[in-house]
């Protein structure tokens, strides 16, 4: 296993998770519930950026890795699933929308693991539609996790809710134009075993 900064960054983020999603389980008498949106958002917020600094300073410095494309996405996911299941378990997000998310998130990567199997990883590349549809939701979470209202009344479940969900749609529409990038391959597949 390599170990450079980016490594390092993605290993950050891995280490943040568990923050994330443990300061709502500290007792509100040593924390309110103010502080544990604004502390899990924080911290959501700082892993979010880990996400796009290992990845700029990889491709940079050159120090690109098998082991860094795979720590990477996993670390997204984790994270993701993390903070939707904590806001679940608050009441801040339905919880067919985290399936919908974190299901979409498991099919595409086994989709992308097969794929790479049988050497087309290429025709399950990361998408322009993939990278909206996490903007979205890298958006969404940590005003969800938030939970309070900004200065002037601003209803942050709201705006986090209809981020979600803007996100969850582009979540099926990606999974559905990755399949259909991989339909012709799978096929072939099947052909040929017959």
């Amino acid at each position: 296993m390599p170990l450079n900064i980016p490594i390092l960054l993605t290993w950050l983020r891995v280490a943040l998770i568990p923050l994330v999603v443990g300061v709502f389980y500290i007792p509100e008498h040593d924390m309110s519930r103010f502080d544990q949106g604004v502390a899990s958002s924080l911290i959501f917020i700082v892993a979010a950026l880990t996400d796009w600094f290992d990845g700029f300073l990889a491709r940079r410095w050159n120090q690109t890795s098998a082991f860094g494309a795979f720590l990477d996405p996993v670390a997204d996911k984790l994270m993701v699933a993390g903070a939707l299941l904590v806001l679940v378990d608050l009441g801040r997000v339905d919880a067919v929308i985290a399936f919908i998310i974190i299901g979409r998130e498991i099919t595409i990567s086994a989709l992308r693991e097969w794929m790479a199997q049988i050497g087309a990883s290429k025709s399950v590349a990361v998408s322009s539609l993939g990278k909206i549809k996490t903007a979205a939701q890298m958006v969404a979470i940590p005003i969800l996790l938030y939970g309070h209202s900004f200065i002037n009344g601003v209803d942050t479940m709201v705006i986090g809710n209809w981020l979600l969900w803007i996100a969850a749609v582009l979540t099926v529409w990606s999974m559905f134009y990755y399949l259909s990038k991989a339909w012709p391959l799978i096929k072939k597949v099947q052909e040929n075993k017959r």
